[in-house]
């Protein structure tokens, strides 16, 4: 095989030896090498070959790890870690013991941040930008951002933070929704070199002074000017005008494709002595058909056939806990219509493509602003509604204010979907839902349902929009158990859990789908002459008191959740029996204080002693 570019590029410094040619020969490589290696592994494809060429152009301009490099969420980064030294360890990409799907600074130096939630990264930017300064130093600073990740509040939080700093710092908006307009192309180009311009910008300062200090004659022209200025870009940019009332120069649109324009205007903007946002249009998947047609399938995407785009994913017997959520939702809005459904930019991760169909004017999608959707839902309750917020895990901790203070401090009819609950997978710890038993059983009024298997999810969903109040439901990402779904849900009884298999020597409490794990371990620890009795206790919130002074009558009480220990479902436990005045040695099982790796969920469980072998191994010991 003759030997690629690509095979020869150790570090972005190489870049900088390549014709811009040669560079757009790299790209096509690249996207060769993605499309190759995620087909296996599975990954952000579209997203990551959209991005290439911005990617090349911006490191063949700076100057790192000294100047940083930063990328928003992360998707976008493949290209980055195939020319800064991870070529060979690609193929391992989103795998148990690989590379990150995501930059990540442990793994290189080259990785300023650990992205994998969106909109952060002006803010990270714009804090390094500041370090700079405060340092006396003079590296560049560059913030990759995409323009959905722009729509998060976040995000505008930080370009108004930038507008008033105005400190030196380069913004690339990989904007893949509008096309450029060849007319327009040309007088922006100019506009946008001549407005980047720090000679430009000192002489038209210096003019201006002089015309407001000559007299009334003088002032008038200055103003004549400024407004002139302004409606002329109200004409030529009207998608960059928030922007350039924010305080920060923008550039015309430019081909993200186009490796000599890109670097060209780069040539530009990093000498500049302010804040300059470079408005880049893509396209996303570029170089791979399939990509291209199906952009939000390949935005992440399993194992696919690379000649067709077809996903390998092998047929499950039973269906996704997400696709049994939308489809009871649905069964729910047509009795009932009061109901809306909420979700923050993942329609069809949450399940909610078919009822957004069905119910086009009950179905709201916030865009990446889980504060706003969360807030908007109290909005909806307060007005009558019955609003269903679906976030996942990960990305509801960035609402907790708003759950906390605008639903369930004034006791609101709300129901929070918590979808991808517990180890997720191959996102890795930016993605895996630990956290939401904390964070959610700590809030007065709410209660919280963990679901032991999609039949129990239809019950919990139903029990939520019967009851009112806030209410958080959570559950995992993937096939489901496999029972049959229950003809009518049925109302559960609060605080009430269910014993499926009976024992004397321990109990084993567990929730959600850790209930199948404990009876797998209750089977081993039989056949070692321990008699365990498995609960499915429904309710983290509020605990089945009953059921945990019963449980105290056995020799060992265990609990076993699939989120973090501390602050979690098991220490609630514990709490419950100081209450009762109950002494019993008592075990808690769940995610230790730790991030937790990217991997196979099976094989992450296996390591955090999750699996019925794990679990049967630390009760054995603990009963010795």
């Amino acid at each position: 095989m003759d030997h690629r570019i690509l095979d020869v590029i150790s570090s972005p410094a190489d870049l900088k030896l390549l014709t811009n040619e040669e560079l757009s020969i790299l790209a096509r490589e690249i996207r060769e090498e993605i499309v190759s290696v995620t087909s296996e592994t599975g990954g952000h494809v579209g997203s990551s070959l959209g991005a290439v060429e911005i990617i090349l152009a911006v490191h063949s301009m700076l100057d790192c790890p000294r100047d940083r490099f930063i990328f928003d969420v992360g998707h976008q980064a493949y290209a980055h870690k195939l020319v800064t030294g991870r070529l060979e360890e690609f193929k391992s990409l989103r795998t148990y013991g690989g590379l990150s799907g995501f930059p990540k600074p442990g793994e290189s130096p080259y990785d300023v941040h650990p992205s994998g939630h969106a909109s952060d990264s002006l803010s990270v930017a714009l804090g390094l930008a500041k370090a700079r300064d405060l340092s006396g130093g003079d590296n560049k600073v560059v913030a990759l951002i995409g323009d959905a990740a722009l729509s998060g509040g976040m995000a505008f939080e930080a370009l108004n933070h930038i507008g008033q700093a105005q400190t030196p710092m380069v913004v690339v908006l990989n904007d893949n929704e509008m096309s450029i307009s060849r007319n327009v192309g040309a007088l922006m180009k100019h506009l946008g070199y001549m407005r980047a311009s720090s000679q430009y910008r000192q002489t038209r300062d210096s003019v201006q002074e002089r015309l407001e200090s000559s007299g009334p004659f003088g002032e008038a022209l200055a103003n004549f000017g400024r407004n002139m200025k302004e409606s002329m870009k109200q004409f030529v940019l009207p998608r960059t005008m928030i922007f350039e009332q924010l305080g920060i120069l923008c550039t015309a649109p430019i081909d993200g494709h186009d490796i000599g324009a890109l670097k060209e205007t780069l040539a530009m903007v990093l000498e500049t002595d302010a804040p300059v946002l470079m408005h880049v249009v893509t396209k996303k998947g570029a170089g791979y058909g399939p990509a291209v047609r199906n952009p939000e399938k390949f935005h992440g995407i399993a194992p696919y056939d690379v000649a067709t785009g077809a996903v390998k994913k092998k047929p499950s017997a039973a269906p996704s806990y997400t696709s049994v959520f939308g489809a009871a939702l649905a069964a729910e809005a047509r009795k009932d219509e009061r109901i809306v459904a909420i979700t923050a930019a993942m329609k069809d991760g949450t399940g909610l493509a078919g009822f957004a169909e069905e119910f086009p004017s009950r179905f709201v999608d916030s865009g990446i602003a889980e504060e706003h959707a969360v807030g908007l839902a109290s909005g909806l309750a307060i007005g009558g509604k019955k609003p269903v917020v679906a976030i996942y895990s990960t990305f509801l901790q960035r609402a907790v204010d708003q759950l906390v203070i605008n639903n369930a401090l004034p006791n609101l009819d709300v129901v929070f979907a918590i979808d991808r609950a517990g180890v997720v997978g191959e996102d890795g710890p930016t993605h895996h839902g630990m956290f939401d038993l904390a964070y959610t059983r700590m809030v007065p009024h709410m209660r919280v349902l963990a679901p032991s298997n999609e039949a129990e999810l239809v019950h919990a969903l139903h029990t939520a929009l019967a009851l009112g109040g806030p209410f958080a439901i959570r559950y995992p990402r993937g096939a489901a158990e496999g029972v049959p779904l229950p003809e009518e849900p049925q109302v559960l009884e609060v605080g009430k859990s269910q014993v499926v298999r009976e024992g004397a020597d321990v109990a084993i409490l567990a929730f959600g789908r850790m209930v199948g794990r404990a009876l797998g371990a209750a089977e081993l620890l039989a056949a070692r002459g321990i008699d365990a009795r498995v609960v499915d206790m429904r309710w983290a919130k509020p605990l089945d008191a009953d059921a945990i002074a019963r449980a105290a009558q056995t020799r060992l009480v265990v609990t076993v959740e699939g989120g973090i220990v501390s602050g979690g479902a098991g220490e609630g436990v514990l709490g419950e029996l100081a209450r009762q005045g109950l002494a019993v040695p008592a075990l808690t099982l769940g995610i230790p204080d730790m991030f937790v790796p990217q991997g196979k969920a099976d094989l992450l469980l296996r390591d955090l002693g999750l699996d019925p072998e794990g679990i049967a191994a630390s009760i054995e010991e603990r009963m010795k």
